[in-house]
């Protein structure tokens, strides 16, 4: 059975990000233009900050493919910070560079700053914001493009849009979740209603203007995911509780909802719970669970929202202390973005590919993608018979 894990590495301002996946069978075609895409997707989005025009990101194929594709060894992936050059005396792993004149010692609130310097028994926050940093997400999504790739070859397919920025909250048309897809891709704020895109872009630049930042909702869709991903077995094996998981490891990320999560609470059961009919197949009336019934696929479209806070660094710096004289003081200010909800849909795709790729290998994993489609076949022909 295949088991699909990877590892990331990179600093923020380090020389590279680099990742290493494990457990791809042999003949998944992978295009680097892909890859290319997703990455120029996160770096896309109004309301990025100059990073932006200074990093243009494109991933490097290292060990793990021959001629476009995967030949059942290790992938590794790197994706270079071109920003490293101005960094290399402050970002060197060489002693004869140290220089505590440029220590950070004014932790950020709402960063992982301070707590990562009591942890690490450290002196300087630069050690923790460039590993906490959400650029190590660029690596994540370059892996989930090729998750992506995976799942394309089974018929899956994983999309999203963005719902609300600020206050801002989206109407979303009554469409197929591929067309919602491409109307986001049209949109500076990933979004399908235009009128709230102006809104969101007005925000956006008030919160600018103010020396503030602004959150939102992201929402992601996997489509043709077969009934029977995940388990109810044991808790660390149900889907929805692996694909919360994942959404929360990114950063700025304060909530999940699967389906239509929290608003599962204020109705009653009779209008929460889907009612099933048969027809070519079992279906459902409605899709409140969100694709997922007692941790498992139930064969409808699995649809997640995650909830972005606000970006913590300030260009009107919130209150802190120097970690040196315990003075207060304004918070140190790192470029960044006034609002990164956009961005963060790309990466709760990549995230969410991700965890359905790694369910769908240990369902149906081989050692090629020519074993792995009889399991699926001989599946899907086992579950019509039920």
């Amino acid at each position: 059975m295949s088991i699909f894990r990877y590892l990331t590495a990179g600093e923020s301002h380090g020389p590279q990000l680099s990742a290493i996946i494990e457990g791809l069978p042999a003949g998944i075609d992978i295009c680097v233009e892909t890859l290319n895409n997703d990455l120029a997707r996160r770096q896309q989005g109004y309301g990025r900050g100059d990073r932006m025009k200074i990093e243009k990101d494109t991933a490097q194929l290292l060990s793990g493919i021959r001629w476009g594709k995967t030949i059942g060894s290790p992938v590794t992936l790197v994706v270079n910070n071109r920003d490293w050059e101005n960094w290399f005396e402050k970002m060197s792993a060489l002693p004869e560079f140290r220089d505590e004149s440029i220590a950070v010692t004014r932790p950020r609130p709402g960063h992982a700053d301070l707590s990562g310097v009591m942890k690490y028994n450290l002196d300087d926050a630069r050690n923790v914001l460039e590993r906490s940093s959400a650029r190590e997400t660029a690596i994540r999504v370059a892996v989930g493009a090729v998750a992506k790739s995976l799942l394309a070859e089974f018929g899956i397919k994983v999309g999203g849009f963005v719902s609300g920025i600020g206050g801002v909250v989206a109407t979303t048309p009554q469409e197929q979740y591929e067309t919602l897809w491409k109307l986001a891709s049209q949109s500076e704020t990933f979004c399908c209603d235009s009128t709230a895109e102006a809104e969101m872009k007005g925000a956006i630049d008030d919160a600018k203007a103010a020396g503030d930042t602004l959150g939102g909702v992201v929402e992601v869709q996997v489509t043709g995911v077969p009934p029977g991903l995940g388990s109810y077995v044991h808790w660390d094996r149900k889907l929805d509780a692996r694909l919360a998981m994942a959404l929360m490891s990114v950063q700025a990320i304060k909530g999940v909802e699967i389906g239509i999560g929290f608003d599962a609470a204020r109705k009653s059961g009779s209008l929460v719970h889907d009612e099933i009919f048969y027809k070519d197949g079992y279906q459902r009336f409605s899709n409140n669970a969100g694709g997922i019934e007692g941790g498992m696929s139930n064969g409808e479209p699995i649809t997640v929202r995650a909830a972005m806070k606000p970006i913590p660094t300030l260009y009107s710096p919130l209150r802190s202390v120097d970690m040196r004289t315990h003075k207060a003081f304004e918070a140190t200010v790192e470029r960044s973005d006034t609002c990164a909800v956009p961005a963060a849909l790309v990466v709760a795709e990549a995230v969410v590919a991700i965890e359905i790729a790694t369910a769908f290998l240990e369902k149906f994993g081989g050692d090629s993608v020519a074993e792995i489609r009889r399991n699926f076949d001989g599946y899907l022909e086992q579950i019509r018979n039920v």
